[in-house]
C-alpha cells in the first residue's frame, strides 16, 4: 500500500498529535497521506483509510467509503473499540505491515433500508451494524409486526426491533439480550426491544432473507411516534403504516487485518467474556 486517506474522531485527537505523527512517519517513508473530514471527497487511488478513533469513527467511516471498496484500519483511541483493530502502542508496526503488504482483508456484510407506504418506497441508506426501528415517545410503546420473506413471524407491543448484522451483534443486540455471531456469518439478527411479551427472543435468519417491519395502529392514535435509526443516525420518523424493508445491500465493508487475533479472543478483551474485566 502506497496512498492513504486518514480520518480522525478530533474529540479524540483533539491536538492532531498522533495524527500528524502517523502523517510525518507515512511521509518518512514516501507514502502519500492526507488527512480528511467527514465531508471531504476521498482522493482517487486510495489504497487505505485510517480510522483513528473509536467504533463509532469506524462506523461513521464506513458510511463514507460505501461503494469505493477502500479498505479501513481502525486504530483504538476510544473506550471499546471493538471494531479496531490496532491499538494506540500497535500503530507503528501496523504501519510497517501495510507499507509491506503484509495484512489480509475481511469483508463485512452491511444492510440497506427502504422505507414503504402506500405503494411508495423511499432509500433510507445502509447500515454496518444495525438498523433500529424504535419510540420516538417516552410515555408510549409502539405496536410492531415482523414479516420474514411475507410470513409473518412475531407482532407485539415494546420498544421496537433491532436488525443487527453479524459485525452489531456486539453492540446494542448485545445489550437487549441478542447472541453474539462471528462477524463472518452470514446471518442477519431481529432483536426485540423490551418486548411486553414473555415469549418473544431474538431471531437469526439466512442474510439472504427479506425483512419487513410494519408500524400497526394503536388504539388511541394512528401517530405511533417511532423512527428508523440506520448506525445511530435518525433517518425517518415513522407513522402507523409505514414499513421498512431491510434486506442485505451489495455493499460490503472491507476491513484490514493485520494481527489475526481469534474472535472470541477479543470477545473476552473486550466485554469481559470468560470472567475478564470489562
Amino acid at each position: 500500500m502506497n496512498k492513504f486517506c486518514l480520518i480522525t474522531n478530533r474529540s479524540k485527537d483533539a491536538d492532531l498529535e498522533l495524527t500528524n505523527e502517523i502523517i510525518a512517519y507515512m511521509t518518512m517513508h514516501q507514502k502519500d497521506c492526507v488527512c480528511i473530514t467527514s465531508t471531504e471527497v476521498i482522493p482517487p487511488g486510495t489504497d487505505c483509510i485510517l480510522v483513528l478513533g473509536g467504533d463509532g469513527t469506524i462506523i461513521q467511516a464506513a458510511d463514507i467509503v460505501c461503494g469505493l471498496e477502500i479498505p479501513l484500519l481502525g486504530i483504538n483511541l476510544g473506550t471499546l473499540g471493538f471494531l479496531a483493530e490496532i491499538e494506540k502502542n500497535q500503530v507503528w508496526a501496523a504501519l510497517d505491515c501495510l507499507f509491506a503488504d503484509k495484512y489480509s482483508i475481511e469483508e463485512r456484510i452491511m444492510l440497506k433500508g427502504v422505507l414503504v407506504n402506500d405503494n411508495t418506497s423511499e432509500y433510507l441508506g445502509v447500515a454496518l451494524n444495525d438498523i433500529v426501528i424504535s419510540r420516538s415517545n417516552f410515555s408510549k410503546i409502539i405496536n410492531i409486526s415482523i414479516y420474514v420473506n411475507g410470513e409473518l413471524a412475531d407482532s407485539y407491543r415494546g420498544d421496537g426491533v433491532i436488525a443487527s448484522t453479524p459485525t452489531g451483534s456486539t453492540g446494542y443486540s448485545l445489550s437487549s439480550g441478542g447472541p453474539v455471531v462471528k462477524p463472518d456469518a452470514d446471518i442477519l439478527v431481529l432483536t426485540p426491544i423490551c418486548p411486553h411479551t414473555l415469549g418473544t427472543r431474538s431471531i437469526v435468519i439466512s442474510s439472504n432473507d427479506s425483512v419487513s417491519i410494519q408500524i400497526n395502529e394503536n388504539k388511541t392514535s394512528d401517530q405511533e411516534g417511532a423512527v428508523a435509526v440506520l448506525d445511530g443516525k435518525l433517518t425517518r420518523e415513522l407513522i402507523a403504516g409505514d414499513s421498512i424493508h431491510i434486506t442485505k445491500a451489495l455493499e460490503k465493508t472491507r476491513m484490514v487485518k493485520i494481527n489475526h487475533v481469534e474472535f472470541f479472543e477479543v470477545l473476552r478483551k473486550k466485554i469481559g467474556q470468560g470472567g475478564e474485566k470489562r
